[in-house]
């Protein structure tokens, strides 16, 4: 995966609560993308914008992956107690 192909699919799936590199890695309850120097990181912020079960890779593709597969999960989630 990509990103044109993750962008599509958040689009596609109306998927959100994230932040996609973006520099507002402190609010809560989102997913969080980030490229470091040598890695990405995918980390999911909590109610109280605590980072919880970060984890790093070290391709894109994988990364992205992950990130998608959590966007997902929240919006289930949040149907579910809608």
């Amino acid at each position: 995966m990509d990103i044109l192909e993750a962008k599509e699919i958040i689009e596609n799936e109306g998927l959100q609560n994230y932040c996609f590199f973006c520099g507002n890695e402190q609010k809560a309850d989102i997913v969080v993308i980030n490229k470091s120097d040598s890695y990405w990181i995918v980390y999911t912020n909590s109610e109280r914008a605590a980072k919880t079960s970060e984890k790093r890779y070290e391709n894109e593709s994988d990364a992205l992956e992950d990130f998608i597969k959590r966007l997902r999960g929240d919006k289930a989630y949040r149907s579910y107690l809608a």
